[in-house]
């Protein structure tokens, strides 16, 4: 018998998406929100506390990056979900990291992780409760040590990592456990 666990965010995994902006000031922001999923083919939908500096960036300058973070810097990724630029000023700079202006929208790519979406605003969605983003993908940045011989990503060397929002931690991926579009064929003609 299932139990009620009554209204929880519980869809797994959830990634860690690092939010990059520009501040007013032109320097670099760097927000941890696991609130983040694809919407559509090149679509981005960002769940956000208005309140954030980062939607306030994103506000003001129609754009931003998403950088998918792996293990070797989980430090920094966690670092940027607990502090706030509203408070700490030099947020990025304690990081240690790195940015540099993308080519194609007003936001930075964090230069050490090696997977960015650059995107520009499509919507914003202020319903009083929630404030979404939608964000159009305007190009995808990889590293090429994270791409396999046809030149995709390769998650094994990508070494993402996902939150668990029920246990408060973020977990590797794990192995591959089938293939999508194969495994169910034979319950095609069951």
């Amino acid at each position: 018998m299932k139990k009620s666990l009554g209204v929880k965010p519980y869809l797994f995994p959830m990634p860690v998406a690092l939010i990059a902006t520009y501040n007013e000031d032109g320097s670099v922001n760097v927000m941890n929100a696991a609130w983040v999923g694809i919407c559509s083919e090149n679509k981005i939908a960002l769940n956000l506390d208005e309140e954030h500096a980062t939607s306030r960036n994103i506000k003001k300058r129609g754009a931003f990056t998403i950088t998918v973070s792996n293990t070797e810097h989980m430090k920094q990724a966690d670092f940027f979900g607990i502090a706030t630029a509203n408070k700490m000023k030099d947020k990025f700079e304690r990081s240690g990291l790195k940015a540099e202006k993308s080519e194609l929208v007003d936001a930075p790519i964090i230069k050490e992780y090696p997977l960015s979406l650059e995107c520009k605003v499509h919507k914003i969605i202020n319903d009083g409760n929630d404030f979404t983003v939608i964000g159009e993908i305007v190009d995808v940045k990889a590293d090429e040590s994270i791409l396999n011989e046809k030149g995709d990503v390769d998650i094994k060397k990508l070494d993402p990592i996902v939150f668990d929002q029920a246990g408060r931690s973020y977990y590797k991926i794990g192995e591959k456990a089938g293939r999508a579009w194969h495994e169910g064929v034979p319950l095609m003609n069951a």
